[in-house]
């Protein structure tokens, strides 16, 4: 083991107290979506503490740390951003803990609490190590993860990005044991678009069938038959998903509604058969209910596109990792349908999206993410922070 990966550790370490206490600051007071005002606040308080210039962008941050190390006299230009998102999510906590959300109804279950607090670890132990590198470091607290079209298009259009040769971002995974991290080259995570159909037709008694024009029934058509886009349709070499998650239907056991809501997602990891995919979602839908005397309106929110890891970077971070933690504690990831708007940085530089596991089995605290029980495996997150600044150094550092 290197001296730097020792001496990092070790910083690692003494930060452990104030990397819980952001972390368990951030958990008991969460935020929505582009409402995270509070958690952008108590986010730049500590950037204050660690004399980390930054700019504010609404509920977003962009620090900075400029290296110092010099090459023949010169700083050089490698530079590198490092992001994590600050949003939670609408759940409503089930665990009972001594910094159990405030907030009734919200929730970090996606772990961005520890995200943001492995980011300001990072950023304590990059700041104190300027002289080891050149070049500069961006570091993105990013609103607005959870929920489209997603805070990380407004941080590229603020200039998040600029100048910056390459980004690195974690996420939490409760699948993993603490103390292992995942990484995957290439297609990691699916594209992911909302669907939201209103079938409409003509509301009456149910006991006279003939006199109406019924959306349940037409709606259980639609729902059926769109399930051909992923069965027939798709290659089977490209993984698809087609699921409704709310049928709303306002009527009752002897009244036939005169409308139905649904609610769906679909996710791919083609963007050519994505275009196509909604395409058919649109005309199947449409054709089906016109056919049976009703219509239906049809509203696709176009989501996060497919996430899709730069295979030099990855491969580079993972024997980092390797150098850090140990190659037993170094896991190639599946893919997964699951969705990032990392993806959006990923298609304009270079970009590495890798997990930092949080699970522990023995004490239970394997609930999945978005779950009201999800917990995290705190000494994670010093792992975390040292790893982080780690990859960080590694690739400023490059030839």
């Amino acid at each position: 083991m290197s001296e730097l990966i020792r001496h990092i550790q070790r910083k690692a370490e003494a930060l452990e107290e104030r990397i819980l206490a952001i972390r368990r600051h951030l958990h008991a007071h969460p935020e929505l979506s582009y409402r995270e005002f509070e958690t952008a606040e108590y986010i730049r308080s500590q950037l204050d503490e660690l004399n980390i210039p930054y700019r504010e962008e609404q509920t977003g941050t962009i620090a900075r740390i400029q290296g110092e190390k010099k090459e023949d006299g010169k700083v050089t230009s490698r530079n590198l951003a490092l992001r994590a998102d600050i949003d939670a999510l609408p759940v409503l906590e089930a665990n009972d803990i001594p910094f159990k959300s405030t907030r009734e109804g919200v929730m970090h279950a996606c772990g961005h609490d520890a995200h943001s607090a492995v980011l300001l670890g990072a950023a304590s132990i990059l700041q104190s190590l300027r002289h080891e590198f050149s070049g500069t470091l961006n570091l993105i607290f990013q609103p607005a993860e959870e929920k489209s079209p997603g805070g990380a298009k407004n941080m590229i259009a603020a200039g998040a990005l600029e100048s910056m040769n390459s980004i690195l971002g974690e996420h939490v995974n409760p699948g993993l044991p603490a103390g292992k991290v995942g990484f995957r080259s290439g297609l990691m995570m699916a594209s992911a678009d909302e669907i939201y159909m209103t079938v409409h037709g003509k509301g009456g008694h149910a006991a006279a069938p003939h006199s109406v024009i019924d959306p349940v029934l037409i709606s259980s058509h639609i729902i059926v038959a769109l399930q051909q886009i992923v069965s027939r349709m798709a290659n089977p070499d490209t993984p698809s998903v087609l699921s409704f998650g709310k049928v709303d239907a306002p009527g009752a056991m002897n009244v036939i509604p005169s409308s139905v809501r649904i609610e769906g997602t679909f996710r791919t990891v083609n963007e050519e058969w994505r275009e196509r995919a909604l395409g058919e979602i649109r005309s199947i839908a449409q054709s089906l209910a016109s056919s049976m005397g009703g219509s239906c309106d049809l509203e696709i929110i176009r989501g996060y596109p497919v996430l899709e890891n730069d295979p030099s970077l990855t491969r580079r971070s993972m024997e980092l990792a390797k150098e850090y933690l140990g190659e037993e504690n170094v896991v190639e990831l599946p893919l997964v349908m699951w969705a990032e708007d990392f993806a959006y940085y990923n298609r304009e530089i270079p970009g590495c999206f890798y997990n930092l596991g949080i699970g522990n089995g023995q004490k239970g605290w394997t609930s999945p993410l978005h779950s009201p029980n999800m917990m995290v495996d705190e000494s994670a997150l010093v792992t975390g922070a040292g790893l982080m600044a780690y990859l960080a150094l590694g690739e400023l550092n490059l030839p």
